[in-house]
């Protein structure tokens, strides 16, 4: 596979206790998966549990047909979140980031380099290694969340492509906040408000997208699918008056089912050790 979205960092099962089922995510995992179901050559750069969450994130990532040969499974737990959903909206409550946390080897950085965009954001625990990240990038895509400005303006520098997520702005607000990060460094910048759309900016160029009435079950990882399809479009240089719109419609269309993506797995032996060996997965 060629591939042109890296994505790398963090990956979680999210747990809905009520329901007694999990479901595989986390940002770098949701982005790489939805990236490929766009039509990108994804690939996943990240660590796993030797548990039943370990096996879910892997097996869906092998299925989705995410290159996965840059993958860590590691002794212990893998990372997880429990999860309610409130009124359609997805509620965090606790979580533990397992063996998630990595150091990336020159192999690793090799792969930065050779990729067309490379994708982390704020839950992937790189930011030590950010600086050196960015500088191998391409490109360099980083999801910021809903993270303070603080942490932004600490690390927007080392950005090309900034998403910042602001579920209750207007769009006046929202093209305010994209302007305010743009002046720190990306080139482009992408401010998703949850049912009321997306708004990017690049140069003088500003665009707004409105987000269609769809039916909402779950609205968990809905800005990973936005970013999915957004960086798809990009590396097919989709012009962004197009793009926005059908990133906006493509994340909505993601808040009719349960989970991120899918592959929901009951709770039950949440210890079973991930004895299959994968083609291009590392056990030594």
């Amino acid at each position: 596979m060629n591939v042109t979205l890296l994505t790398l960092g963090d990956n979680v099962v999210d747990r809905y206790l009520e329901r007694e089922v999990l479901y595989p995510g986390g940002n770098a995992v949701n982005v790489a998966v939805h990236g490929r179901r766009c039509g990108a050559g994804a690939a996943y750069i990240g660590a796993v549990g030797t548990d039943l969450a370990g096996r879910t994130v892997l097996d869906a990532l092998v299925a989705e047909g995410v290159d996965t040969s840059m993958l860590r499974i590691v002794e212990g737990p893998n990372a997880s979140a429990d999860v309610r959903v409130v009124d359609g909206n997805r509620v965090f409550d606790h979580g533990d980031p397992g063996v998630s946390r990595f150091v990336l080897t020159p192999a690793d950085f090799a792969a930065v380099a050779a990729a067309t965009i490379v994708h982390t954001g704020e839950c992937s625990m790189v930011e030590d290694q950010l600086a050196d990240i960015s500088a191998a990038a391409p490109r360099l895509s980083f999801d910021f969340s809903e993270r303070p400005h603080d942490y932004i303006a600490e690390h927007a520098r080392l950005v090309d492509i900034a998403i910042r997520s602001l579920p209750f702005a207007s769009v006046d607000e929202a093209v305010y906040e994209a302007r305010r990060i743009q002046d720190l460094g990306p080139s482009l910048v992408a401010v998703t408000m949850g049912s009321g759309g997306a708004v990017a900016l690049q140069g003088e160029q500003v665009v707004f997208a409105q987000a269609p009435a769809t039916p909402v079950v779950d609205t968990l990882g809905a800005g990973d699918a936005f970013i999915g399809r957004l960086l798809t479009g990009l590396i097919a240089n989709t012009p962004l008056t197009t793009l926005l719109g059908a990133a906006t419609a493509y994340a909505s269309s993601t808040c009719a089912t349960f989970g991120a993506f899918g592959y929901e797995t009951s709770l039950e032996g949440l210890t079973a050790p991930l004895n299959p060996i994968h083609k291009g997965v590392d056990l030594s």
